[in-house]
């Protein structure tokens, strides 16, 4: 892993994009030593964000850039990808390496299930994605997703595994398979970090396709979180640094890059960035800066005092 050793910049900065207006970006700090790693869009002006540390939830005004820890999560929680039901006024949380996902009332902080997926250790429970009745949790680790029923008035049900078949079941020795994840029209779209590649699922029985990328590639090695908007995907690189925006076709066969956002065009604003979210026309980046370290267990650890923040672009 590359070191970085730059700091963000919170004057505005411009960014050079194909196919869009250049926006500009500004930072929204989050607290040292958070280690953040996921972000969800709530009410109004507001975001979520997810600590790797100890599972903590912090809550931020994009308007404002003011926060502060909203959910002080029990002890040896881990938050990883997030997604925010505003039915339900609830937030569900993929809980990493612990093999569990949580949800929270995002009216209180109130912890509402703590939802055992997998086996701890054996498994990453890394991003998830929400329709009407169900929650789908990808697994870096396993070719598997992990569906939990959404019953009547929302009722939390029992999860179960949903073993893959197809090209989205490669598993990689070693390695991050299965990361951020969406729904859409009755399917599931996911990316495979090691891969560099995307896919769709049947959620109703695992078997998967591979989605043909074209006007350009995605970094193996590095793919992360991921953002549907209409026909409009998002997909975060990590390492290299960049947010690739493709146009999804129809049958959701093939995508196109239509436009890519650098490190370089943001003058250095990305710090290893992990998962994005949009709010009211702004796309929020996490800066992970997973290039310092990780806490445990899944890492060594991180310098005290390590700062973090969100990148806000506007468009």
């Amino acid at each position: 892993m590359r070191r970085i050793s730059r700091l963000l910049a919170v004057v505005p900065v411009v960014v050079l994009t194909m196919g869009m207006a250049a926006p500009s970006v500004r930072s929204v700090p989050l607290p040292d030593d958070f280690s953040p790693e996921g972000i969800a869009a709530g009410t109004g002006t507001t975001v979520y964000v997810g600590s790797l540390r100890d599972g903590d939830i912090y809550r931020a005004d994009l308007r404002t850039g003011k926060g502060a820890t909203f959910i002080d999560a029990p002890a040896g929680r881990i938050a990883g990808g997030l997604k925010f039901d505003r039915a339900h006024h609830r937030l569900w949380v993929a809980g990493g390496p612990t093999g569990h996902a949580y949800v929270y009332d995002t009216r209180n902080g109130t912890p509402l299930a703590d939802l055992a997926l997998a086996t701890p250790g054996a498994s990453l429970i890394n991003d998830v994605a929400l329709t009407k009745d169900a929650a789908y949790f990808t697994d870096s680790f396993n070719p598997v997703i992990y569906k939990v029923r959404i019953g009547h008035h929302g009722k939390i049900g029992s999860a179960r595994a949903i073993a893959l078949s197809g090209p989205a079941a490669t598993i990689v020795p070693g390695g991050f398979n299965l990361n951020g994840i969406a729904a859409a029209n009755g399917r599931l779209i996911v990316d495979h970090t090691d891969l560099g590649k995307l896919f769709t699922i049947n959620p109703r029985t695992g078997s998967s396709r591979e989605i043909t990328v074209t006007g350009g590639a995605l970094s193996a090695g590095s793919l992360d979180g991921i953002l549907l908007r209409g026909n409009k995907l998002y997909v975060v690189e990590n390492f290299t640094e960049r947010l690739m925006t493709l146009k999804l076709s129809h049958d959701l066969r093939t995508a196109r890059i239509v436009a890519t956002v650098t490190d370089a065009d943001v003058k250095g604003a990305f710090r290893i960035p992990t998962a994005v979210a949009e709010q009211n026309g702004k796309l929020a980046l996490v800066n992970a800066r997973f290039d310092v370290g990780l806490p445990p267990p899944l890492g060594t650890g991180v310098p005290p005092g390590t700062d973090y923040n969100l990148v806000v672009l506007h468009k």
